[in-house]
């Protein structure tokens, strides 16, 4: 069997199992359940911290796995990142008091204050900065008014807590980070991996897609089709008034409004739109 270590808690969790659920995936737990047994699509689900789970994939007890970029690179280990799943979107960022510092140099010589030690002094090397990298596990955000640190490096989503706190941002991204499907190089050609993979992917692109139908008169076909060139090409069937055709095509859900409305300027009528649950494209 397949075995997926999935996240068992944070904003990482709850996407991730309805992601899986809509891949066709026994994910939904009754309870605690540390581990679900799916045997119709013979994988095994692991419930596992999100930190955890890059060094079960790593150290290859678990195939694949669900979690943050951000983790993946902090953990420095044999786990690769196989695609990028596009929800639990952040930046990792450097903040300080407000004014104190402004940019990348400033850190040189200061104390940082993080829960991702390996990331942080990587990210520091890499610049040619020395600076002491403090590991703190979680709210890095009080160390700075505690003396502990002079500044942090951490998740960064609205900014509102380093602001409550007193901090700002500055200098460039450490990371942007999202929620990645991971592996370990071995596994990549595995077919079970693979099916896995065509199964997220084909959710990922449903939910951002929409079907629209419509129908258009012969003489407007063209620029209706201009408007929704569908993902590979629109599918057209002829009606029973030979005047007219009906269109359906694939369009980008959060453009579908001003799509529908250019096809009506352009003589559409009848327009419907149908949500996507799966594809393979």
């Amino acid at each position: 069997m397949l075995r997926i270590a999935v996240p068992n808690k944070g904003s990482l969790s709850e996407p991730a199992v309805s992601l899986l659920a809509e891949a066709g995936y026994r994910s939904s737990r009754r309870g605690r359940e540390l581990v679900l047994t799916d045997a119709a699509n013979e994988v095994e689900l692991f419930f596992l911290r999100p930190r955890d789970i890059a060094v079960y994939v790593g150290r290859g007890q678990i195939q694949v796995g669900i979690t943050g970029r951000d983790l993946l690179l902090d953990s420095g280990t044999a786990a690769v990142e196989y695609r990028a799943l596009g929800f639990a979107r952040s930046t990792f960022r450097f903040a300080a008091p407000t004014g104190t510092i402004t940019d990348l140099g400033g850190v040189r010589g200061k104390r940082v204050a993080t829960s991702y030690d390996r990331l942080v002094s990587d990210y520091l090397a890499a610049q040619g900065i020395e600076a002491e990298v403090v590991h703190l596990e979680g709210a890095v955000e009080s160390s700075v008014r505690l003396g502990v640190a002079d500044l942090i490096a951490d998740v960064v989503e609205t900014g509102a807590t380093l602001a409550s706190a007193g901090l700002s941002v500055f200098g460039p991204p450490l990371l942007e980070s999202e929620a990645v499907l991971i592996t370990r190089e071995e596994f990549r050609d595995d077919p079970r991996l693979g099916t896995l993979d065509r199964r997220l992917e084909g959710v990922r692109v449903a939910r951002s897609y929409v079907l629209l139908d419509y129908n258009v008169r012969q003489r407007d076909l063209e620029e209706a089709i201009r408007i929704t060139p569908g993902f590979d090409s629109p599918t057209l069937s002829p009606l029973v008034d030979s005047e007219w055709v009906a269109v359906r095509a694939m369009v980008h859900a959060d453009e579908v409004n001003p799509v529908m409305d250019r096809l009506h300027d352009a003589g559409a009528r009848g327009v419907i739109v149908t949500q996507l649950t799966a594809s393979r494209l």
